[in-house]
């Protein structure tokens, strides 16, 4: 079991060198499960080795477009290849109740002879916001971050936390630095992978490296960072973390 990071940038990373952060779960029988599904998915799939052929089951963490805009390239290339199933879409309930309005209809409603809606490209599975889903054989537990607040609604956005053997995985996805609340998944991972922005100007809606640093170092020691802008890189390693996730690694699990 492996998982191949197609990207490790963040949602405005420019250039051929990195790509958005889609992960690809490849088990020992080649079953391909994609986490995130960028606007971006053709180049980064095509430079790992992969093609929409290889995905038929995708995990959408939240709507923005780093991390669903490639949905619209998955479902119509699948539908119209002979070849190709309908791929099984994992996300949480409050996700999927405006997938299609607010994201996918406008490119994917009409398509020729015909109106579609989103069981026309995807094999729906809703999971509760505390719930779970499986995957060959292998249990997925959605985990609530706090991404954006918008004062009056915070957009739904949801981490997971996976046993594969003897490592227990914590992917959070986009969140704020909020220690409290994925305290308890921090302590029962053996391996994080953390959302890490490094800009100068720090933003509101992702964990900075700034306050990550301050983490105990008995949680860095077993954390990768990833989701980062262009740019020089701080000292990771030095300051007690794995280091930077870099585009294409791979990891034996």
């Amino acid at each position: 079991m492996k998982l191949v990071f197609l990207g490790s940038g963040s949602a405005f990373t420019v250039g051929s060198n990195n790509f958005h952060s889609n992960i690809l779960l490849v088990d020992e029988l080649n079953n391909n499960l994609l986490i995130d599904c960028g606007s971006d998915i053709r180049f980064s799939l095509h430079k790992a080795g992969y093609s929409y052929v290889d995905i038929t089951d995708i995990y959408i963490s939240h709507l923005h477009c780093d991390h669903a805009g490639g949905l619209e390239y998955i479902g119509l290339s699948t539908l119209f290849d002979e070849k190709c199933d309908k791929p099984n879409l994992y996300l949480s309930k409050d996700i999927g109740s405006t997938l299609w309005s607010n994201s996918l209809s406008g490119g994917m409603g009409i398509i020729e002879g015909d109106l579609a809606d989103i069981n026309t490209f995807f094999r729906i599975n809703s999971i509760d916001s505390d719930g779970s889903f499986l995957w060959q054989q292998i249990k997925f537990d959605l985990v609530k971050v706090i991404h954006v607040d918008g004062k009056y609604l915070v957009m739904p956005s949801y981490g997971l936390f996976f046993k594969i053997g003897e490592n227990q995985i914590f992917i959070t996805t986009d969140t704020k630095f909020c220690f409290s609340l994925l305290e308890k998944y921090y302590a029962q991972a053996t391996i994080i992978f953390q959302d890490c922005e490094i800009s100068i100007n720090k933003t509101p809606v992702h964990s900075h490296y700034n306050e990550l640093v301050t983490l105990p170092d008995h949680i860095k020691n077993k954390m990768w960072l990833y989701g980062y802008q262009p740019g020089t890189l701080p000292p990771a390693k030095k300051d007690g973390f794995q280091g930077f996730v870099e585009c294409g690694q791979i990891f034996e699990l």
